[in-house]
C-alpha cells in the first residue's frame, strides 16, 4: 500500500491525567505519555494518511480532551469517546459531543467490567439506541467470553453500527482457534458489526511471535466478515509491547497481499471512511 491509508484504532494518553483502570506501573512500556507529537512523524513514514483516535478511559474529561486534540492535530479524524449509559443525563453527553464534527463512535471498556454481560443492563441498551438514532458507531472492546452477549446487542439494535476491536482478543499464543470462531461466526451473521484488524500482535507471543501466527486469525475473519467489514487498526502505543508500528502494518500488508487491490484499500482506508463517516476527499497528510 502506498499513502493514503486510515489507522482505524490508536490511542493518547498522558499517565495521572484520567483514570486508565489497565495501566500499571509494571508495564513499563505503556506506563509513559504518548502524545500527537510522538506519532506524527511515525504516521508519515508509513505513509498513514490520518487516524481514529479512541478513548482509553471511562472519563467524559477525557473524551473533551481527545476532541480538543483534533483541533491541533489534522491527522486526526475522528475520535471514539465515551459517555455513560447508566446516567441519568446521558442524552446531555451525547448532544454535547455530537455537535464535534470529529465525534464518531462511543466506547467502553466492557473489558473492565466484572460483569460479562454488562452489555445487557437495559439503560445500556437504551444508549446504544440512542446511539443509533444519532447515526453514532460503537465500538466494542471485548473479549471471546461476551460475544455470546454481542449477539444479543445486534439483534436488539439492528440499526447501530458496531465494530470489534482487536478480533475480540483471539488467543493467539495458544493458537486455540475453535471456541473464538464459532463465536465470532454467529457475529459475522449481522451485517450491522465490522472487526478491526488490530491489536493482533498483543495477542500473540509478545518475544517471539511471526506474521504467520496471526494467519489463521485473519484468514477466519477474512472469510466469515469479507473485505467490506474488516478495516486496519495499528493499536498504537500498546502494539509496542510486542512489535514497531511499521512491524505492524507489514503484517497485514503481507496477510492481505493475496487480496485484490480494490479490496486491500477497502480494509486500509474505505472501510473505516465509510464506518466512521469521515469526509472524502480525505484530511491531511501526517507531518
Amino acid at each position: 500500500m502506498s499513502a493514503g491509508i486510515v489507522d482505524s484504532h490508536q490511542h493518547f494518553w498522558q499517565v495521572g491525567r484520567f483514570d486508565y483502570p489497565w495501566m500499571s506501573s509494571e508495564i513499563e512500556a505503556l506506563f509513559r505519555d504518548y502524545l500527537p507529537p510522538a506519532l506524527a512523524g511515525i504516521l508519515k513514514r508509513c505513509g498513514i494518511e490520518k487516524t481514529i483516535l479512541v478513548q482509553a478511559s471511562n472519563s467524559l474529561e477525557e473524551t473533551r480532551w481527545l476532541l480538543s486534540l483534533t483541533d491541533q492535530y489534522p491527522f486526526i479524524a475522528g475520535v471514539v469517546g465515551w459517555i455513560d449509559f447508566t446516567a441519568p443525563n446521558m442524552g446531555q453527553q451525547l448532544e454535547e459531543f455530537v455537535t464535534h464534527p470529529k465525534f464518531k463512535g462511543v466506547r467502553h471498556l466492557v473489558e473492565s467490567e466484572p460483569a460479562d454481560d454488562w452489555l445487557m443492563q437495559p439503560r445500556v441498551l437504551d444508549g446504544l439506541r440512542a446511539l443509533a438514532a444519532r447515526g453514532v458507531s460503537y465500538d466494542l472492546l471485548v473479549h471471546t467470553r461476551h460475544l455470546k452477549y454481542v449477539d444479543t446487542l445486534a439483534q436488539n439494535c439492528p440499526g447501530l453500527r458496531l465494530v470489534v476491536d482487536h478480533l475480540a482478543k483471539p488467543p493467539i499464543a495458544s493458537g486455540q482457534i475453535g471456541e473464538w470462531s464459532r463465536e465470532i461466526k454467529v457475529l459475522a451473521m449481522h451485517g450491522n458489526i465490522s472487526c478491526k484488524l488490530s491489536g493482533l500482535v498483543t495477542e500473540a507471543n509478545l518475544n517471539s511471535w511471526r506474521t504467520d501466527d496471526l494467519k489463521p486469525f485473519v484468514e477466519t475473519a477474512l472469510e466469515l466478515f469479507g473485505p467490506r467489514r474488516l478495516m486496519f487498526g495499528s493499536d498504537w502505543p500498546v502494539c509496542l509491547l510486542a512489535a514497531s508500528y511499521r512491524r505492524v502494518l507489514e503484517s497485514f500488508e503481507t496477510l492481505l497481499s493475496a487480496l485484490s487491490d480494490d479490496d486491500r484499500k477497502r480494509i486500509f482506508a474505505g472501510n473505516a471512511n465509510e464506518f466512521y463517516r469521515l469526509p472524502e476527499p480525505a484530511g491531511v497528510v501526517a507531518g
